[in-house]
């Protein structure tokens, strides 16, 4: 050890060092690997917490697995498998010099940023400055190689490590462009039929046919009537009126008429039950006499201007309290779940899980045990993922107020908005949804189908052991009674869920509840992307 310690850093020649770095990595080679086609690459997250390149121990990565550890936990993986070669990752996070000006002082872009990583949101791109930082980790002495190091090293690990570096991240692939729904193509756009009525559109000034609403209207692309849409849980929107023209007329596809641009429109299909696409939108508003060239109607900062109508506050804006003074609150228990698109379902039933002390105590009780005894890849284990995440909820690490410092620099510049991290639940969402058609997808889901399955994932996992889902299950006994011979049989069944009925007359706004009753009898809820049911 001394030996190798003292040719390391010794003063000498390139091929002096060259032989010393050779040497050294001879006893491991047959341990380093370079990522083939299908390998995962876990370079932006530990398999056993959510510690990052970005947290202040940086990240390793095993040159063998490729799985990613933090500084906790990387020594748990050395002494289970004995593999000694780690790659470690390190992103530096500088904020930018500021001139005279106020503006960020014009600099070369810094060379070491070669990081496929989702960068944190908590910064601004443009206020911050990244820089990588590689080295080749040798346990157990620990001994660092800077990277790159091309010369001094052996072909085999140079390659292997340049395809590490540039590997895209475990779930890279996985992750949405954006936070939106995917939206399909409408069966009945290429086909819609459009009747020749002589209906003409005018620019503005529009209103619903069949009652004053002059907000939340509809287009029917058909046979070009206007019409209003479903109301909304804040007061405003419509009479349902473009819902029961579908139901009288079988007209499928209807435009929002304010969201009409030169880029295209929201466009909703009654028939399919959804936003979709319509690839000759132009034309079919040209039917009706609307040139969407002219309808460029933005407010500043990009947003539509409803016709003649005040704004609507939107959902989003509610749930989040906007406009209210709110206090941020940090620490334990108080950790929040980043979404991953339309991940809101999923996100909510973990928080709701997390908070019953059965499975408190199951997973976060259980850490090091369960950590312990992981198998040797744990990011397909559910038990080891569990454990993760409810340390992550429960622990506090990642939900951590400023520092007095940072505080006083946010009130300088005026930007007191101190946001956690929060967590990002990528690897457990990979493993639950893997095989399942809906969950797998980026699409939006019922969060009480998404409950069920999961408790079926927990008790699947929990054979032998506590189950804390049990915490859910209640028996229920079902009395059938025969009209004539008056006999009564009894049936039993588990279940985990309870549907609470609200009774009708119970609603103290039953006027507005009445307009949406759907056929069957059960009470419809509006979509905020479209106003319609």
């Amino acid at each position: 050890k001394q030996k190798r310690n003292i040719r390391l850093n010794a003063p000498g020649s390139a091929a002096c060092m060259a032989t010393d770095l050779g040497e050294l990595l001879v006893p491991y080679m047959p341990t380093i690997r370079v990522p083939r086609t299908g390998d995962r690459v876990f370079k932006s997250e530990c398999a056993f917490s959510f510690d990052s390149p970005e947290s202040e121990g940086g990240l390793y990565v095993c040159m063998n697995t490729f799985l990613g550890f933090g500084r906790e936990h990387v020594e748990r993986h050395y002494r289970k498998t004995g593999q000694s070669v780690y790659m470690h990752l390190k992103r530096h996070v500088k904020e930018k010099a500021t001139g005279a000006a106020g503006g960020a002082i014009p600099r070369r872009r810094n060379g070491k940023v070669f990081l496929d990583l989702e960068l944190n949101r908590d910064f601004n791109g443009e206020d911050y400055e990244y820089e990588d930082e590689a080295k080749l980790v040798i346990f157990p002495d620990h001994f660092e190689i800077p990277l790159p190091n091309i010369e001094e090293l052996p072909a085999l690990v140079t390659i292997a490590c340049d395809a590490v570096l540039n590997a895209p991240s475990a779930y890279k692939k996985q992750e949405p462009e954006s936070w939106e729904e995917e939206i399909q193509v409408s069966r009945h756009a290429r086909s819609l039929r459009q009747l020749d009525n002589g209906v003409r559109i005018p620019p503005s000034g529009w209103k619903c046919q069949k009652c004053e609403m002059r907000e939340n209207l509809w287009l029917n692309l058909t046979d070009g009537a206007v019409l209003c849409g479903k109301w909304f849980f804040d007061g405003s929107g419509g009479n349902g009126h473009a819902l029961e023209h579908y139901r009288e007329t079988n007209h499928p596809l209807a435009v929002k008429l304010d969201t009409i641009t030169p880029d295209g429109a929201d466009v909703y299909s009654f028939e399919e039950e959804e936003a979709v696409l319509d690839p000759h939108i132009s034309e079919h508003l040209s039917h009706f006499g609307i040139d969407m060239l002219q309808m460029q109607k933005r407010t500043e900062n990009g947003h539509h201007i409803d016709n003649n109508s005040r704004p609507r506050v939107s959902e989003w804006e509610v749930i989040q309290e906007s406009g209210m003074k709110l206090k941020a609150v940090f620490g334990s228990g108080y950790t929040g779940i980043k979404n991953l698109g339309n991940s809101c379902y999923l996100g909510t039933v973990l928080q709701v899980l997390f908070s019953i002390p059965d499975f408190q105590r199951m997973y976060v009780g259980n850490l090091q045990r369960i950590f312990d005894y992981s198998p040797l890849d744990p990011t397909q284990d559910f038990a080891t993922q569990m454990a993760k995440l409810g340390h992550g909820l429960l622990s506090g690490l990642y939900s951590k107020p400023p520092m007095k410092s940072e505080l006083i620099e946010q009130v300088m510049k005026e930007e007191y908005k101190h946001q956690q991290k929060g967590i990002s639940p990528r690897m457990l969402k990979s493993l639950v949804s893997r095989g399942h058609p809906e969950f797998s997808s980026n699409r939006q889901q019922d969060a009480h189908e998404f409950l069920l399955h999961f408790i079926n994932l927990v008790e699947r996992n929990s054979a032998g052991s506590e189950n804390p889902s049990d915490v859910f299950r209640f028996l229920v006994e079902e009395r059938v009674q025969c009209c004539q011979s008056r006999r009564v049989r009894y049936t039993q069944r588990v279940d985990y869920c309870i549907q609470l009925p609200a009774p009708f007359e119970a609603a103290t706004n039953r006027g507005r509840v009445a307009h949406t009753l759907c056929d069957c009898g059960g009470i419809v809820l509006s979509h905020s992307c479209c106003g319609q049911s």
